[in-house]
C-alpha cells in the first residue's frame, strides 16, 4: 500500500462520506436543534433538569452579559473551569453566542498549571466553580484574566434547594474553601443581568477557531489546539454516523461522568448529543462510586460514556450489579486502551457489549470507532467517514496492512494548528495535512485499527521492541490482578527492562505473576520487576501516568 486509505464499506445504516459544510457555524445547529428539541429534557444534574428551550434562554442570557456588562470583544478567550454541572453548557453555549472562544480548563488544576493556561491563551475572564474560586483568584493578578465569575454547585436549582445543597457543599462537607467574594461577581448575578438585555449575534467564519483545548500535559508544557467550526461540526456528524447504528434522535438518555472540559465528553456529549436532541445525565464526581452507583439507579439510561478505569471501578461495586441495564444499547470506550478482561466484564454485568473508539484531542477528537453490532474486541474500530488514515515507518515510508508503525490521519476533524506554536503544529502536521499521531499502530485488510502503543512508551529490551498494552493485556487476565501499567527501566544488561506496577487483591505474589506472564508472553517480553501499590497515579480523565511511575 503506497497510498493513505480511506474506509468506504460501512454498516448498513451508516453513510460513507459526511458534509462538513452543512452547517456554517456550531450555533447554526445549536439554534436548530434548541428549537427542534426546545421541551426536551437536555442536560440533568444533581435532579435539576434544564430542557433545550432552558439551554437556549440561559446561553442567551450570558452572552447577554458578555457582551453589554463587559469589556469583552469577539475573538476574545474566556475560560470555562467547570466539573459537569449544569452551569458548563450555558457558560460555554453563551460565551459561543458573545463571539468568544472558550478556553476549556480543569477544574484540578493546580496554581502552576492554571496560571499556564490562563497566560498561554491569554483568557481575559474566567468562569469557575466555587471550590476553586480561591486558587483562581490567587493565580488572577499574574495573568491576563481581568473578570472572574463564580458559580456554586447548585445554582441552577430552584431556590430552596439551591440553598440546601450550597450551604451543605460549603459548610458541611468543606468543600469550598473560604475566598474573597468581592473579588468575583455571581454567575447567578451575571444571568439576571443579562436576562433583561439582548445579544447580538457575531459574524463567525467556519475555520474561525471557537474552542482552545489544551493537550492533556503529561509530556512537555501543555498546548492549546485550535478547533475551528468546521472541526467540530465534521467530527459532530461523523460520530453521528456511528451513533445512529444504536440510538434514536430525540429518545435517549446518555450517562455522562466523564468532564465535559475534555475532548472526549466535550465532543460525545456536549456537541453530538445536542445534534441527536438527547439527554444528558451529567455526574459531577465520578470518583464517588457509590454515589454515582445511587445516581444510576435513578434512570433508565441507554447510552455511557466511559474508559477502562471508570469500568473496572464501577464494577468493583457489588452496587452497581443492581443497576437496571435492560435499557442500554450504547457503551463506548476511549481516552486509554480498553483491556478485554475490562470490556468482556462489562458485557457480562451490564449484557452491552463495549465498543471502543480513538482520538485525540488535536483530531476534535474521533478518528475511529467500532460499529455497534460489528464490534472487534482489541481494535479502535475502522475510521470515521472523510478521514484518511495512513501506517508509516521511521524514515516515513507508508507500509502496508498488518505492518506496525506510526498511526497518521487526515480529515476536516484534524485541528487549525496549536495555539501560538507554528514549529509544533509543523512538526505535527506536514504540509499535506497528515497528523502524526504518536501512536504506534497496524491497520487490518477489513479496514480496522489496531493500536500497539504510544511510540514513547514503548520499551527496548535488548533491540527487541515490547508494548507495554500487551503486557498490561495479559496481566489484567490474572484474577488477582485489579489494575496494571507496564514501563521500561534502564537494565545494564539488557539496554531496558520490564517492570509492571500491579494494583492486587487478594496480595498476588511476584513468582505467581511472572509464572502467569511466562504461559503467554515471549521471554524478553516477561516482566522483570514487580512493584505493589494500593492505587495508581492517573489524569483527571483517568490515563494511568506511565511517565510519573517511570520517574519513581
Amino acid at each position: 500500500m503506497t497510498d493513505a486509505y480511506q474506509h468506504t464499506q460501512y454498516p448498513d445504516g451508516m453513510s460513507a462520506s459526511i458534509d462538513p459544510e452543512a452547517y456554517d457555524t456550531v450555533l447554526d445547529l445549536f439554534d436548530e436543534k434548541t428549537r427542534e428539541h426546545a421541551d426536551k429534557a437536555a442536560y440533568t444534574c444533581m435532579g435539576k433538569t434544564l430542557t433545550y428551550g432552558d439551554i437556549d434562554r440561559l446561553s442567551a442570557a450570558f452572552a447577554a452579559y458578555l457582551q453589554n456588562e463587559t469589556d469583552l470583544q469577539p475573538g476574545d478567550r474566556i475560560a470555562v473551569q467547570l466539573p459537569n454541572i449544569l452551569q458548563y453548557p450555558i457558560a460555554v453555549f453563551g460565551a459561543l453566542r458573545a463571539g468568544l472562544t472558550v478556553v476549556n480548563t480543569n477544574p484540578l488544576y493546580t496554581e502552576r498549571e492554571l496560571e499556564h493556561q490562563l497566560n498561554d491563551s491569554g483568557a481575559k475572564a474566567l468562569v469557575v466553580y466555587a471550590g476553586m474560586a480561591a486558587q483562581a483568584l490567587k493565580v488572577q493578578p499574574k495573568t491576563p484574566v481581568n473578570q472572574v465569575l463564580v458559580t456554586e454547585i447548585a445554582d441552577m436549582h430552584p431556590g430552596l434547594k439551591r440553598l440546601l445543597i450550597n450551604t451543605v457543599v460549603k459548610h458541611v462537607k468543606k468543600m469550598v474553601p473560604a475566598y474573597d467574594a468581592s473579588k468575583a461577581l455571581s454567575f447567578r448575578d451575571a444571568l439576571h443581568k443579562g436576562s433583561t438585555q439582548s445579544y447580538k449575534r457575531t459574524p463567525a467564519g467556519h475555520d474561525d477557531t471557537i474552542i482552545l483545548q489544551y493537550t492533556g500535559g503529561t509530556t512537555g508544557v501543555a498546548k492549546g489546539a485550535m478547533l475551528t467550526n468546521r472541526n467540530l461540526i465534521a467530527n459532530m456528524l461523523q460520530s453521528y454516523e456511528f451513533f445512529r447504528l444504536a440510538l434514536k434522535d430525540g429518545q435517549e438518555t446518555f450517562v455522562a461522568p466523564l468532564p465535559l472540559y475534555h475532548i472526549y465528553a466535550f465532543t460525545v456529549n456536549c456537541m453530538t448529543i445536542m445534534l441527536t436532541g438527547n439527554h444528558n445525565i451529567l455526574i459531577p464526581n465520578p470518583r464517588d462510586i457509590p454515589g454515582f452507583v445511587k445516581e444510576l439507579k435513578k434512570h433508565r439510561f441507554t447510552g455511557f460514556a466511559g474508559l477502562n478505569t471508570l469500568f473496572v471501578a464501577l464494577m468493583n461495586n457489588e452496587d452497581f450489579k443492581t443497576v437496571d441495564f435492560s435499557a442500554l444499547k450504547l457503551t463506548i470506550s476511549g481516552g486509554m486502551a480498553l483491556t478485554k478482561s475490562a470490556a468482556e466484564r462489562w458485557e457480562q454485568v451490564t449484557g452491552c457489549p463495549v465498543s471502543e473508539g480513538y482520538g485525540m484531542t488535536e483530531t476534535s477528537p474521533v478518528i475511529s470507532f467500532n460499529p455497534s453490532g460489528h464490534q472487534q474486541l482489541g481494535t479502535i474500530g475502522i475510521p470515521t467517514p472523510n478521514t484518511s488514515v495512513r501506517i508509516v515507518d521511521e524514515e516515513g515510508k507508508v507500509l502496508g496492512f498488518n505492518e506496525a508503525g506510526e498511526l497518521e490521519v487526515k480529515g476536516p476533524q484534524v485541528m487549525k494548528g496549536y495555539w501560538n506554536r507554528p514549529e509544533d503544529t509543523a512538526k505535527t502536521i506536514d504540509k499535506n495535512g497528515f497528523l502524526k499521531t504518536g501512536d504506534i499502530a497496524v491497520l487490518q485488510e477489513d479496514g480496522y485499527l489496531k493500536i500497539v502503543d504510544r511510540k514513547k512508551d514503548m520499551i527496548v529490551v535488548s533491540g527487541f521492541n515490547v508494548y507495554p498494552n500487551e503486557i498490561e493485556e495479559i496481566l489484567t487476565q490474572h484474577p488477582k490482578v485489579v489494575e496494571c501499567a507496564a514501563v521500561g527501566v534502564p537494565s545494564e544488561k539488557t539496554g531496558e527492562a520490564v517492570k509492571v506496577f500491579v494494583v492486587g487483591k487478594d496480595n498476588p505474589t511476584e513468582e505467581e505473576l511472572i509464572e502467569f506472564c511466562r504461559k503467554e508472553l515471549t521471554a524478553y517480553k516477561v516482566p522483570k520487576l514487580f512493584e505493589f501499590r494500593d492505587e495508581l497515579p492517573k489524569t483527571n480523565v483517568g490515563k494511568v501516568l506511565r511517565r510519573e511511575l517511570r520517574d519513581s
